[in-house]
């Protein structure tokens, strides 16, 4: 049988007490560090092209990477040229193409505001398939998402009406005042995804 002693048994409380105490306090800051970034996201953002991928080039990597012939052109070089596909596919049109973004956040729910008024509400909070974007067309279904942080990092996984998914992944830079997306898109008419960094400003 072991025996400790009184001194080594009153270290051992104090030593746990602290660890409880610890993270106790973490599990106070984490969520508040969390509302802090979702909060220093509330604004509207305007695109950074100079610093933007071009999504036209993306969709088009995007399409020849899985063996099909982009529709351009050497020489054509229209602005937006892939977008405005099937109905299904507008939210990927919103997330890798729209110049303005308008962010609201009250925790755990955001709501994303594009051209148009067209908007998502998504939820942090783990909840499932309770995010929504415009459901103005007769017969389809919703498109859907849903949020978590992770580290200093908003990531939104989205459900699109057409069976595919995309990954954004949100981060502030520049004192707050730029905020970066990385984005992999992947239609289900797709055979390889559609990898796109955008960048925006805040406007004053």
């Amino acid at each position: 049988m072991i025996f400790f002693s009184e001194s080594l048994c009153k270290s051992l409380t104090a030593l746990t007490q602290i660890l409880l105490l610890g993270i106790a306090i973490l599990s106070l800051t984490f969520p508040a560090a969390q509302e802090n970034m979702g909060s220093q996201m509330v604004g509207e953002w305007i695109i950074n092209d100079d610093l933007s991928d071009n999504t036209d080039d993306q969709v088009e990597e995007a399409i020849e990477a899985g063996g099909g012939d982009g529709g351009r052109g050497f020489f054509n070089r229209q602005e937006d040229f892939y977008r405005g596909g099937p109905p299904e596919h507008e939210l990927y049109d919103r997330i890798s193409y729209d110049d303005i973004l308008t962010i609201e956040y009250s925790a755990p729910e955001f709501r994303f505001i594009y051209e148009d008024n067209y908007f998502r509400i998504f939820h942090t909070d783990g909840r499932r398939r309770r995010t929504t974007a415009n459901d103005f067309f007769e017969g389809g279904g919703t498109d859907w998402s849903e949020g978590n942080f992770e580290n200093e990092a908003l990531v939104v996984e989205a459900r699109p009406r057409d069976g595919g998914f995309a990954t954004e992944i949100y981060t502030l830079e520049n004192d707050g005042n730029r905020l970066r997306i990385e984005m992999l898109i992947q239609p289900l008419s797709f055979r390889e995804p559609i990898e796109l960094v955008r960048y925006f400003d805040r406007v004053e």
